[in-house]
């Protein structure tokens, strides 16, 4: 009894020894490939849209400012109402003003009339002179006269023209045509010179907007700015904070001096028409500019990229194994989207079963009628 006991103990140990075998050869062997669809990038002609963050800015746009001290007497607009060159828009308490221009015209006239006394005092003794019938210290005298009689003619000229020059401040008018905004000030309000805002004026029709373009894309906007203006072309469009697009085409006009070197980018200008004042300056909105590419574009299906906080990527077969490579994205086009920098033509990025991988994982790759672009 005792053998059959000890028999039956070694049978099983060597059982349990092969099934421990076993399952160690098993699980050595790994997981088993995962079965993934591929797309095969390769170079494409494709027009689509670069999208740019944006706001509208004024062409011209001033603070109006007094350049008199006085009391609002008069406003001769409205709130937020289209102002042409020329118009007057405030007028200051001019009393003191036309009182003391009044003031300076009556000195001038006076300074004239001792003008002319001491011209015609100065010829009679010339003529004296001439004759020897006068003392030469009247001469002199009388011709000094003259002039002092004729520095405080200039000197009473200077003084009308200051203060014409203040009765003219004391009206603002409209530098240009444009907007004018609400009045920072009312009827009566006291204003001193150079300091109080009374309001801003800025330009609506043409506008412009300004993007940032990045310093490696300063070629192709460079060349874009040497193409003649053509009101048909669509390069310069954008959309507005409602996602409708602005029905009027843009050109641009101007890139800024220099590159933004805490930012890499430069400030270009486009300016469009605006004759419906749609836009107003201070709207943020989205400027696309078509991208038409003769060659060279790589676009792989929207569905092969994932997004992990903030950066792109998509998984490409290498052999019988994947590796996970960033990505730099550009616009979509329906279901495929750009890529500017990551991948090469040639490359197989997965485009289903991409939830099952990781890095190095094997794969096998479903045969090409089942793969679908």
């Amino acid at each position: 009894m005792r053998t059959i006991f000890i028999f039956l103990a070694f049978m099983a140990l060597l059982f349990i020894g092969i099934t421990g075998c076993g399952n160690n050869k098993k699980n050595q062997q790994g997981p088993p490939p995962v079965q993934v669809a591929v797309y095969q990038v390769k170079a494409e002609s494709a027009n689509f849209f670069d999208s740019y963050p944006a706001t509208v800015v004024a062409l011209n746009q001033v603070e109006l400012r007094p350049e008199v001290s006085g009391n609002i007497t008069n406003i001769y607009f409205k709130d937020g109402q289209h102002v042409r060159k020329g118009m007057k828009l405030y007028t200051i308490d001019q009393q003191q003003y036309l009182a003391a221009y009044e003031q300076s015209v009556a000195n001038l006239n006076v300074a004239k009339a001792n003008l002319a006394r001491a011209l015609q005092d100065a010829d009679r003794y010339n003529e004296l002179g001439k004759q020897d019938a006068i003392a030469r210290q009247q001469l002199e005298h009388a011709q000094a006269d003259l002039r002092t009689a004729q520095m405080q003619v200039q000197a009473a000229e200077a003084n009308v023209r200051g203060v014409e020059t203040n009765l003219r401040y004391s009206t603002i008018i409209a530098p240009f045509d444009g907007t004018i905004g609400i009045s920072s000030v009312q009827l009566g309000s006291s204003v001193s010179t150079g300091q109080t805002l009374l309001n801003t004026i800025s330009s609506d029709d043409p506008i412009a907007v300004d993007f940032g373009v990045d310093e490696k894309q300063l070629p192709r906007f460079i060349q874009l700015l040497n193409v003649k203006s053509n009101p048909k072309d669509s390069t310069f469009t954008i959309v507005l904070p409602d996602q409708t697009i602005y029905p009027y085409t843009g050109h641009l006009i101007l890139l800024d001096r220099a590159v933004d070197p805490t930012t890499g980018n430069i400030r270009a200008r486009v300016e469009f028409p605006n004759p419906k004042n749609i836009l107003k300056a201070g709207i943020t909105c989205d400027m696309r500019v078509k991208n038409t590419s003769a060659s060279g574009s790589l676009i792989i299906p929207f569905r092969a990229v994932t997004e992990q906080m903030g950066e792109y990527f998509v998984f490409v077969v290498n052999g019988n194994r994947v590796s996970q490579q960033k990505i730099n994205v550009g616009p979509n086009i329906g279901a495929m989207i750009v890529v500017s920098e990551g991948l090469k033509p040639g490359d197989q990025v997965v485009t289903e079963g991409m939830q099952r991988l990781k890095e190095n994982a094997l794969v096998t790759i479903k045969p090409a009628g089942q793969n679908q672009k």
